[in-house]
């Protein structure tokens, strides 16, 4: 077979997904990536999975048959290598669908740790295979059914080149010495990914050195403002961020508009909303602005500071940075900025201690274990 011809199967039956279970249990290495139509639904859902060999290419219809527990054992085997990029959110479609990943190595956090400066997937498929990705579906409504052609065409494609090009990350991740603090990292991203983030929750950002009552406002104005434009976007069946983004909210709770030029004037605020919904939005922010200067809304409890924390983690921030220059690596291969707020809200005070922080790793103690102990004391 020519490279990269591997032919596509659909699979939409459980003996289907049965068939492909069978298949990758004599693979070492297999491409993952997901559908979903979280940019056009409310609740979106998982619509296909793609996996791919240097054989063959397979497109689960998840609308079509849901099942995937026969991936599971596959999926959670870590001696199989499961190549996605930028895995984050395809992770938490996976787990909500009842399959965690190990093994995982994805092609986008290498490349960025490797300190290249392009690192789309359509980037590295060019740069490594001199093949042009063409990416104009991304915003595509994957539950489309029957799939269109040119759609069935790019989701195969997004698998189709993904095990050479994880074969070749990972190879310049092993000649720049840096593979076990990218996999430590892979590993966080597969644990982190139990579920999707709860939409049901927006926290603003509250300066604490605001009066009471203003604290008090943009608390109740965000919380507000975002259980309306939930139950707008389920009214509609669109995303939450096509009524209001976060940034648009923060921009209403921090200059409340006073009438509805002045709301179609807020950055963020699509037209759709001001006109159907404008008169809602200035009474909702009028009335609780009044509450707060009557001192009727709680105020937020006071921030929990933790001065030598912030001190710990700049701290770790200008050393990583030193290290990084001398071992000519980028500053998150000597420490990821999850491992800084981790060492510096727990200082751990023995090199024992270091070696069970999570996602570490014993060759990150053996190089800057000393180093870092002296510093947290």
């Amino acid at each position: 077979m020519s490279p990269f011809q591997q032919p596509a199967h659909d699979v939409r039956s459980p003996a289907d997904v049965s068939g492909v279970a069978e298949a990758l249990a004599s693979v070492h290495t297999v491409a993952v990536d997901v559908e979903a139509d979280a940019l056009h639904a409310f609740r979106p859902r998982l619509c296909f999975v793609q996996l791919g060999t240097d054989q063959d290419i397979w497109l689960l219809d998840t609308l079509e048959t849901p099942g995937l527990a026969p991936l599971a054992p596959a999926f959670h085997d870590p001696s199989v290598v499961k190549v996605f990029h930028a895995a984050g959110g395809d992770l938490q479609f996976l787990a909500e669908a009842g399959v965690r990943v190990r093994g995982l190595f994805d092609t986008h956090r290498a490349a960025t740790l490797l300190g290249w400066p392009k690192v789309g997937l359509a980037d590295l498929v060019a740069e490594q295979l001199g093949v042009t990705l063409k990416k104009e579906h991304q915003q595509a409504d994957f539950a489309q059914r029957p799939l269109p052609p040119p759609l069935r065409t790019y989701i195969a494609d997004d698998v189709r080149y993904l095990s050479e090009v994880g074969r070749r990350v990972r190879a310049a991740c092993e000649a720049a010495d840096i593979l076990e603090e990218v996999l430590l990292d892979c590993e966080r991203l597969a644990d982190e990914a139990a579920v999707r983030p709860d939409v049901a929750r927006f926290e603003p950002k509250v300066p604490r050195t605001l009066p009471p009552n203003d604290q008090a406002f943009l608390v109740a104005a965000g919380a507000a403002l975002h259980a309306l434009r939930l139950a707008w976007a389920e009214g509609a069946d669109v995303p939450m961020g096509k009524m209001l983004s976060n940034a648009a909210i923060s921009e209403l709770i921090g200059k409340p508009p006073k009438d509805l030029r002045s709301l179609q004037r807020t950055p963020g605020v699509r037209g759709q909303v001001v006109r159907e919904h404008g008169d809602e939005v200035l009474a909702l922010l009028a009335r609780l602005r009044a509450q707060a200067d009557r001192g009727e809304l709680p105020v937020p409890p006071p921030a929990v500071r933790d001065p030598a924390r912030k001190k710990r983690e700049e701290a770790l921030k200008a050393w990583r940075s030193e290290a990084a220059a001398a071992r000519k690596v980028t500053p998150s291969v000597v420490l990821t900025n999850p491992l800084v707020e981790a060492l510096a809200r727990e200082p751990p005070p023995s090199r024992e201690a270091l070696l069970a922080v999570p996602y570490l790793g014993e060759k990150r103690v053996r190089l800057y274990g000393d180093a870092l102990l002296r510093l947290l004391r």
